[in-house]
């Protein structure tokens, strides 16, 4: 009989810590999920190129100058040119905190192989900004400055 009884209060304990586990579970899911945001699909002129992600921004700081502590992006750029010789870039502009200045630094990834996509993830501290502009353009080492400073960039995070 004590068998039976000890048995049958594991099987309720357990059944409870399931029962409680399956309601938590999904409150930590959404917070977790609360900071990533998709971003995407943004195309190039003439949608010759395009790139989609995620970002993800962990512990803001609103007290001085509001900022992230950290940023996380990731995602594909898919090149739709056919020659071999053109590729399809996705240039992000970092802005982050230094002092009390807002400098930026660029991030430019280059995906040269027609349609098939090229996956890319980095991450930066202190981030205030992020923006991101998609171009297609000759093979090079480095977007141009037509791909840099022409049109409009595309704000993927603003702290505020």
């Amino acid at each position: 009989m004590t068998i039976s009884r000890t048995l049958a209060g594991l099987a309720i304990a357990a059944t409870a810590t399931i029962a409680a586990v399956a309601t938590v579970a999904p409150a930590a899911q959404a917070a977790t999920a609360a900071n990533a945001a998709a971003w995407g699909p943004y195309y190039a002129p003439g949608r010759a190129a395009h790139a989609a992600g995620t970002l993800t921004a962990t512990g803001e700081d609103h007290a001085d100058l509001p900022t992230a502590d950290v940023v996380r992006v990731s995602g594909k750029v898919y090149d739709h040119t056919r020659p071999a010789a053109s590729c399809g870039w996705a240039v992000f502009r970092i802005t982050y905190r230094s002092g009390s200045n807002l400098p930026f630094r660029q991030h430019a990834v280059r995906d040269c192989s027609y349609r098939a996509p090229k996956s890319f993830s980095f991450s930066y501290r202190d981030v205030y900004q992020v923006e991101l502009k998609v171009c297609a353009e000759a093979k090079s080492a480095k977007p141009s400055l037509v791909c840099q400073y022409a049109g409009t960039w595309k704000t993927l995070y603003l702290s505020k």
